[in-house]
């Protein structure tokens, strides 16, 4: 089958290739990318792209799918749904389900779960110890055979600093890269919220920065004495950034993600008991979101993810003290992302580097651009495109979102993944 995309503005960041250019598809494979009125043969589907932007498939390296175990919650199906509704192509899970995927035979379940959904790419996250429980080594070999892409305790920190190191060095034997969830359990013990006048205000207890600050500043201590892979996880503080800026200067094997919501919001948000903006890490102060937004500028931060954490409505409409962490991400990522643009943080190709080529490549991931040859996954959408969150509409089986009402510019019109077309706008909207 060929396709050809037309008329559109090809932004391919792992080319550095922002340009007028259409682009023929054939057999789920990119095979040319050339500049427009160059006579493309006909194809069995033409896409007119007039005015909109033609990238990579978004990649996002920190989701939660919650199958096996949570399917009340999401499950592979509705959350490759929201993923392919959000642009996204390909979602790298984490290991909280249960049974914990920290053994091959989870692994498998879960790609088998995503081959059967048929939408978006899914690539498995190991755990790093067996239960999440911090205390020994997980299966990472077998699960390295059943094609995890990386190994992670995300959500509970990891606060055995020998385990922490053996993982770091036998994880290099894969070359994988750790997740790490960079949370001191002592100091934040009984946290709820970022640490500071509004904790005060509302009567709860808080986070400190420190909590974070002391565990970055252990694992690149770790990363510096073992040379294994350290990838830290949803950025949230400026002493945070500013650590992992010095590792960076010294060459060591450190990169880093932030949130939409880390840098949209801040610990204000909570104001009025919002459960829907409880997470972990909390939100932040201004400063800090600042600091994050200067660590995407400078390229100290090298990806965006969402941190897709789905949660039944039981589990948010409670007291704050008792309601979960997280918040659903995949459907409002891109034009939150594009929110950086519009404010002169990052330009278009480079915020769409943070969320194609850079975590492809932390990942190791064959994925992220328009190389010719190359799969054809990819987005479409139109960056001037005004449209209102409403979260009743989302595709994520849960809908605790803090972005519900909010009017954003960005929407994604078409998303394929391996040249076949998993998401149409117009035809999502026909079937709702």
């Amino acid at each position: 089958m060929k396709i050809v995309i037309y008329g559109g503005t090809v932004i391919d960041p792992a080319n550095d290739l922002a340009a007028p250019r259409d682009v023929l598809i054939e057999d789920g494979v990119i095979r040319a990318v050339v500049p427009p009125q160059s006579g493309l043969a006909t194809g069995d589907m033409r896409i007119d792209a007039s005015g909109l932007i033609v990238a990579p498939g978004l990649i996002d390296m920190h989701v939660h799918l919650r199958e096996p175990g949570y399917e009340y919650k999401e499950t592979v199906l509705t959350g490759t749904q929201a993923a392919v509704a959000g642009g996204f192509t390909a979602v790298a899970c984490m290991a909280n389900t249960n049974p914990v995927n920290d053994n091959g035979a989870v692994t498998r379940y879960i790609r088998e779960r995503a081959q059967a959904a048929n939408l978006a790419r899914v690539f498995p996250i190991g755990a790093l110890s067996k239960g999440l429980r911090g205390e020994e080594l997980a299966e990472i070999g077998e699960m390295v055979s059943e094609g995890i892409v990386a190994v992670s305790d995300d959500g509970c920190p990891v606060m055995d600093t020998h385990l922490m190191r053996r993982a770091l060095e036998y994880c290099s034997m894969f070359h994988l890269p750790i997740s790490v969830h960079e949370e001191d359990s002592y100091l934040a013990a009984g946290g709820v919220m970022n640490e500071g006048p509004t904790a005060l205000r509302l009567g709860l207890k808080g986070i400190p920065n420190a909590a974070e600050e002391v565990m970055v500043a252990r694992d690149i201590a770790l990363a510096r004495l073992t040379g294994g892979r350290l990838h830290i996880a949803h950025v949230s503080t400026k002493e945070a950034v500013a650590l992992i800026r010095q590792a960076k200067a010294e060459g060591l094997p450190v990169t880093a993600e932030v949130t939409p919501h880390h840098f949209t919001l801040t610990e204000s948000a909570v104001e009025g008991y919002n459960t829907n903006a409880k997470m972990a890490p909390p939100l932040r102060s201004l400063a800090d979101v600042e600091a994050v937004k200067e660590g995407l500028r400078d390229g100290t931060i090298d990806v965006i993810a969402t941190d897709h954490a789905p949660h039944h409505r039981d589990e948010k409409e409670v007291e704050f003290d008792q309601a979960a962490h997280g918040v659903v991400g995949l459907e409002t990522a891109l034009p939150l992302a594009l929110r950086l643009v519009h404010e002169g943080v990052l330009s278009l190709p480079d915020m769409l580097r943070t969320l194609t080529v850079n975590p492809a490549r932390i990942l190791g991931l064959p994925y992220g651009t328009l190389s010719p040859g190359a799969p054809a996954d990819i987005v479409i959408f139109d960056p001037h495109r005004r449209w209102t969150v409403e979260a009743r509409n989302l595709r994520s089986k849960s809908k605790n979102t803090p972005f519900d009402g909010w009017d954003l510019t960005g929407k994604v019109l078409w998303t394929l993944v391996q040249g076949r077309v998993v998401y149409a706008e117009e035809e999502a909207d026909r079937r709702r």
